[in-house]
This record gives structure tokens, sequence and C-alpha cells, in this order.
């Protein structure tokens, strides 16, 4: 994205890790990017697109995985919650439940065939927060899925004409960041019909710290 100079959202990153009050858990490093000029109610305006960043923030992912048989048993091994068959027609009617499963499970990987249970119990609480199942193949190497999304962000622009994610932590390495945000930048690039306009602004912030703007050309 040669509009966006390289060395000012390297500046950017600096700046926003440097402004920010020192606090007793650890910042993420978060990333704005405003639009103008993009029709809300349009396809391109509206974006869902996941991201795998070349570089995993260095933040605790919730990885949920619905699944029977080996697949299960191999999930357990890597994943932070895992719901079988059986868990799953638990939850059938149980609104409670299925909200407390949604607001624990930053990604929830769901086994194909189970997908349909899923969107009945607990897509209606995912929908909300801006979560959505991902489907697996029944002989997919769960261990890599659960890997791969450790390193995941969703980019969504819905009501407001700017997307939001966490590209860092303020422990990284500021290259990493930049890279990170790069990837989001480029994946942006691919589904706005004219990125250098209708990007209007790029701003980098950490969690309790001053938003910093990215100097375009």
């Amino acid at each position: 994205m040669s509009f966006i100079p390289r060395d000012a959202v390297e500046k950017a990153v600096r700046e926003a890790i440097e402004a920010s009050p020192r606090r007793n858990f650890k910042q993420s490093v978060d990333l704005i990017v405003v639009m103008r000029d993009v029709d809300l109610k349009s396809p391109q305006g509206r974006i869902r697109e996941v991201v795998f960043l070349p570089y995993p923030p260095n933040k605790k992912v919730n990885i949920c995985v619905a699944a029977d048989g080996d697949m299960a048993v191999k999930a357990r091994e890597v994943a932070e919650r895992v719901l079988t068959k059986e868990e799953l027609q638990g939850l059938v009617g149980n609104r409670k439940a299925a909200k407390k499963i949604a607001e624990f499970c930053d990604w929830v990987l769901v086994r194909t065939d189970l997908m349909p249970l899923v969107g009945r119990t607990l897509a209606p609480a995912l929908g909300p927060r801006g979560k959505i199942p991902i489907p697996v193949p029944p002989n997919a190497n769960i261990v890599d899925f659960v890997k791969r999304y450790r390193a995941a962000v969703m980019l969504r622009m819905k009501d407001q004409p700017q997307v939001m994610c966490r590209v860092g932590t303020e422990d990284m390495k500021v290259e990493e960041i930049v890279e990170n945000i790069y990837k989001v930048l480029n994946t942006l690039e691919g589904k706005l019909p004219n990125a250098r306009n209708n990007i209007a602004r790029v701003i980098v912030k950490t969690t309790m710290g001053p938003p910093v703007e990215v100097m375009l050309r």
C-alpha cells in the first residue's frame, strides 16, 4: 500500500506505545481505519473478513472447538474449550448458557457436520458479539486450525465507516506490529473499490493510550 508510508506507520506505533501510561496489565495495540465514500449497504461496505496476522499478539485467545470423536480428543490438547454434540444439544433453549460460552470464546471452530446444531444453539449469541462459527472439515488437522486462529483478527464494518482490530501488544517488537498492520491494510485494499480514496484516516493506539494518527501521503 504505497500511499501509506512504512516509516509513518512505524513512527505512529512507537509514539502510541511511548505515550501510553503504564498499567498493571499487558495493553493491546489497536488499529483503527476510518473510511470515506463507502456505501455501508453495498457489498464493499459490508466488510467481514478474517485476517491471519504474521505475528500473533501476545494475548490469550480463547479457542473453542465443537467436535466429536478423534477431533475432540486432539482439540482438548490445544483448545480452551471443547463442545461435543451432546453438550451442544444441551444448549437448545438455554440462552443463558449459550451467551456465557459466546462471551468466553474468541473463536468457535466447528466440525462441518455440527454446523446446523451450532447455528441453532450458539450462533444467535455469537452474532451480536461480532463472532462467527468457523467450519472445519472432518479430516482437517484441528491442531493446525487452532494454532492458525490464535493469530486471527476479524475485520468488521457494520454501522460506522471504520474497522478496528488488535494488531499487537505493547511488549512486541515495533517491526512485528508494523507487519501486522500492513497485513490488515493490504486485506482492506483488496476489499475496497478505491483504497487510496476510501481510506481517510489510519490510527494506532494502545488500550488505555491516546490515539496517534498515521500521516498519509
